[in-house]
């Protein structure tokens, strides 16, 4: 089953100050979460960013603040983005079934989200470069778990390249900048 960018939110998850220091390969998350937002926009899909209890995790990282002019976010509480009410309105709103899920942590908030967006007919894309866990065993039990459940597990360059298409339009320079930078 193609990704298609008409059919596609990508949802950042909890990327936040206080969290991710503690994430293994945290820096290597963020590079390839920042690219993956680049592309996002490039390709004009719509981003939803949560923060999981920001009064005690602190706000969305600065880098990934920088992207985005009119930043704001979905509060939650619950591990499972889909819990929150304001979450499901962004998702049913923009009418798309194609989610992809970058963030952290793997094994408890993606793997929720994933798992209630399977479960409301949605399909679930995990960026398993853009997602991680204070340890990779969590995060290597979550990804097969969520395969098992139904999950479409991908790369950045795969989703990016495959969301493009072609090499015939301007979209391929764009993302082809992106997957090919080093920061």
């Amino acid at each position: 089953m193609r990704i298609l960018k008409e059919e596609t939110v990508a949802v950042i998850v909890d990327i936040q100050e206080r969290l991710l220091p503690h994430i293994h390969d945290g820096d290597i998350i963020l590079r390839n979460s920042l690219k993956l937002i680049e592309g996002m926009k490039i390709l004009d899909i719509p981003m939803i960013v949560t923060q999981q209890y920001t009064q005690g995790l602190g706000p969305t990282v600065q880098p990934i603040l920088n992207l985005f002019p009119d930043f704001s976010y979905v509060e939650k509480i619950s591990f499972s983005c889909f819990e929150e009410p304001f979450f499901n309105m962004g998702i049913q709103s923009l009418g798309k079934d194609d989610i992809i899920l970058c963030g952290i942590e793997t094994h408890v908030c993606i793997l929720q989200t994933c798992i209630d967006l399977l479960a409301d007919g949605k399909r679930p894309v995990v960026v398993e470069d853009c997602t991680s866990s204070r340890y990779p065993f969590d995060k290597k039990v979550a990804i097969e778990r969520m395969r098992q459940e139904g999950a479409r597990i991908t790369t950045l360059e795969s989703i990016l390249f495959e969301l493009t298409r072609t090499a015939e339009t301007e979209l391929f320079k764009g993302i082809s900048a992106i997957v090919k930078s080093k920061s």
